[in-house]
């Protein structure tokens, strides 16, 4: 009998791991416990396989992280884990400050690879939040796009949304074969003449909307570029609803306010998206921002 051959995946694909020390206000359960179960799995898949994680940035949700949570970190972070920056991990979402942040304390010890740690023939390339991927590359090659960006699939994520979607994407950058954005907490693929932009969508439930969100990680296959998506371990009910069943009455007075507003926002996102909404719709100078960013955290 012919022994079955198991065909080997080329990396493990995540993003949006926003890593934290405190709960959700939807969470029930021990919050703490359960991000780093989904953490020890990617590592054990990782260990199985014997290959690189590629991960599309917000490795924290804070970019101040607690001595507590980087020491985790640097405990269960995967081996060969390589990442771009998010918003979320640099301070007032400004990459200029990366040197300050705790995603920039774990790249300088090493537990976040650099591009030059990659070994394969098909060329990576990382482009944080704000960036845009270069586009004057060797065609000659195949080559991989690990982008912290906001791209969607199927109905715009709000009314106003200026971003493209995925579709659009892929045909804009067609000198990648595959492209793996964060950002979007939703999971998605799209694939366009052969070519992949994969969208992992967020490791955790951190929201109330996220109920029946079920967090997965991909095998990428680079031989024929396909992906094959593995599950994440969760615990059913653990995602409440009941804190904002409690806020339905002050939530209508708000909801009546912002309706006013000619339907430019949705009541659903959080105040920080409705602000990054306002900027990108309005021309607000990046000194003003700054200010902001820096306010609210």
């Amino acid at each position: 009998m012919m022994e079955r051959v198991v065909k080997k995946p080329s990396a493990i694909l995540v993003s949006d791991i926003h890593l934290r020390e405190d709960v959700p206000v939807c969470r029930t359960d021990d919050y703490w416990t359960a991000q780093w179960r989904k953490i020890d799995f990617i590592s054990n898949l990782q260990k199985k396989w014997n290959i690189p994680v590629l991960h599309g940035g917000d490795l924290f949700d804070k970019w101040k992280p607690s001595p507590w949570l980087l020491t985790e970190t640097i405990k269960r972070i995967p081996a060969k884990f390589f990442s771009c920056m998010g918003q979320h991990d640099v301070p007032q979402h400004n990459m200029d400050l990366a040197y300050k942040s705790g995603f920039g304390t774990i790249k300088e010890a090493e537990y976040i690879k650099n591009s030059e740690d990659w070994d394969s023939n098909i060329e990576i390339h990382f482009c944080h939040f704000g960036q845009e991927p270069p586009i004057d590359i060797d065609k000659r090659i195949k080559h991989i796009l690990v982008w912290h960006k906001m791209v969607w699939q199927g109905k715009k994520p709000y009314p106003t949304c200026t971003d493209e979607p995925a579709s659009s994407i892929l045909k804009k950058y067609p000198m990648y074969n595959t492209i793996l954005c964060g950002d979007n907490h939703k999971t998605f693929v799209e694939e366009y003449e052969g070519r992949l932009l994969v969208n992992p969508g967020s490791m955790m439930r951190m929201d109330a909307d996220q109920a029946d969100h079920k967090p997965s990680v991909f095998l990428w296959y680079a031989e024929d570029n396909s992906v094959q998506q593995v599950f994440l371990p969760i615990e059913e009910g653990v995602v409440s609803r009941s804190h904002l069943e409690k806020k339905e009455e002050r939530d209508s007075r708000i909801d009546a306010f912002i309706s006013k507003l000619n339907d430019k926002y949705e009541v659903s996102l959080s105040f920080e998206n409705n602000l990054e909404a306002f900027f990108k719709t309005n021309d607000i100078s990046k000194e003003v921002k700054q200010i902001i960013y820096t306010n609210l955290e």
